[in-house]
């Protein structure tokens, strides 16, 4: 709907949509700056001024919108991202939409994620680009109930690609991409992931913005459909020891209209000069990036817990150490060639994820970045002094170091605009005093009955 009708015909669409289903109940979704969905309920009989004028609301009371001084926002639907909520398909139905955020005068919120990414967006467009985004989003399944301060249960101990019969997780992940792909969002694969209880689905290609609505409602699907299942859903990065954590690898791509800016017949990798420079510019930018790409302390657990997951700053091809990884090219498919950010998490603010990326990728391109030679070995098993040699450095290993990354960063503050940045930053710094506060298990059982 987004690219096929104007607003006009959007509006008139989702008027006619309600009227028709005799739906009672319009969910409004919008994200603050760490990306919780937030939700407020309109009557079909107030929608129609609601796209036209906006609904009110406390922004002061929300993170990132506005300051005491300041509150009064409005909230726009989008007409384009109109959906029949399914799990709620017994009278009365329910349906959403996402929203934008604005102030009394009209204009954009500086504090709405979401116009921090179309900000983004035009910038790639003057350019004469169109972002795409794939993700693979991970997550785990635990038997509740969920215990502050003990371990999670995983409701299997299968691992990864197992097929178990009669899984609950196999279960869970046909309910779950049913109910997504009613909604309109393809699924591409699904299967288990390799802890105990630890699943995986990757939604289909789509524009960056489209994608972060999509994974805004995958997140509220999955934990909906979870809590019906008699089971909790977490996107937590690490909430296991000893396992795996949990990743949002995710694809990206540049059109120039049909054309595949990262395709180039007979180039090394089939990479073009551009597709070189923009996985340039995000490894000259990962260490600056990295707090809004993975932005809770929990993060640095599964980034440094070794595994696959990436902890330096290096490219590759088809190596899952790195932190960009250019996948294998299939020959005649030039629009699949792509190169995949293995950073983020599933817990990011997608919308605020993909305008770093994207602004750190464009920067490698206006500034014709050099791309540093690939890592053609296992990072991991690489010594300090080796991965040194090579001119490999290492991610921000805590959620302090990345916060000191990014309050230096002219690119960042760009990307978000001064106003999510500084609210961003205030957020992860008192995160980062109240975890620092903590006396954690291990110093109690390694240092306790020591000292």
């Amino acid at each position: 709907m987004r690219q096929d009708c104007p607003m006009d015909r959007q509006q008139e669409y989702v008027l006619r949509a309600i009227e028709e289903r005799d739906i009672r109940f319009i969910r409004v979704w919008f994200t603050d700056v760490v990306g919780t969905l937030k939700s407020v309920a309109v009557a079909p009989a107030e929608l129609e001024s609601a796209f036209e004028e906006g609904l009110g609301f406390d922004g002061s009371a929300i993170e990132g919108f506005s300051r005491i001084t300041e509150s009064d926002m409005l909230v726009k639907p989008d007409p384009a991202t109109f959906q029949v909520l399914p799990w709620r398909g017994q009278p009365p139905v329910t349906a959403r939409m996402f929203a934008d955020i604005h102030t009394p005068d009209g204009s954009p919120s500086p504090g709405d994620p979401r116009q921090v990414l179309r900000r983004a967006l035009d910038k790639a467009a003057d350019m004469g680009f169109t972002f795409y985004t794939h993700p693979e989003i991970e997550f785990f399944l635990f038997e509740p109930p969920i215990v502050p301060g003990e371990a999670p249960r995983p409701i299997d101990q299968a691992g990864y690609f197992d097929h178990v019969a009669d899984s609950r997780g196999q279960d869970f992940r046909r309910e779950a991409i049913g109910v997504l792909e009613s909604m309109g969002i393809s699924v591409e694969f699904s299967h288990h992931e390799g802890a105990p209880g630890q699943n995986e689905i990757d939604l289909r290609y789509a524009d960056a913005l489209s994608t972060a609505d999509n994974i805004m409602t995958f997140r509220t699907v999955v934990k909906e459909l979870a809590a019906q299942a008699g089971c909790y859903a977490s996107f937590m990065p690490k909430p296991l020891s000893g396992h795996p954590g949990s990743g949002m690898h995710t694809h990206l791509s540049l059109f120039e209209g049909e054309n595949n800016a990262f395709y180039e017949a007979g180039a090394p990798y089939q990479l073009s000069r551009i597709g070189r420079q923009f996985i340039a510019g995000l490894l000259r930018h990962g260490a600056e990036i990295s707090a809004v790409t993975n932005q809770w302390v929990n993060s640095y657990k599964r980034l440094w817990g070794g595994g696959e997951a990436p902890a330096h700053i290096c490219w590759g091809h088809n190596n899952s150490s790195a932190m960009v990884r250019v996948p294998l090219y299939k020959p005649g498919k030039e629009n699949s060639c792509r190169i995949e950010v293995r950073t983020l998490d599933p817990a990011c603010n997608p919308y605020l994820a993909f305008a770093v990326l994207l602004t750190a990728g464009l920067a490698g391109i206006e500034n014709s970045y050099e791309l540093p030679d690939e890592a053609e070995d296992d990072v991991w098993r690489l010594t300090d002094a080796e991965r040194h040699a090579l001119g490999i450095l290492p991610l921000p290993s805590s959620l302090d170091e990345a916060i000191g990354a990014m309050s230096r960063s002219e690119l960042v503050a760009d990307a978000l605009g001064e106003h999510v940045f500084d609210v961003f930053l205030r957020n992860k710094r008192r995160e980062w005093t109240d975890y620092r506060a903590q006396v954690t298990p291990f110093e109690l059982e390694r240092l306790l009955p020591l000292l």
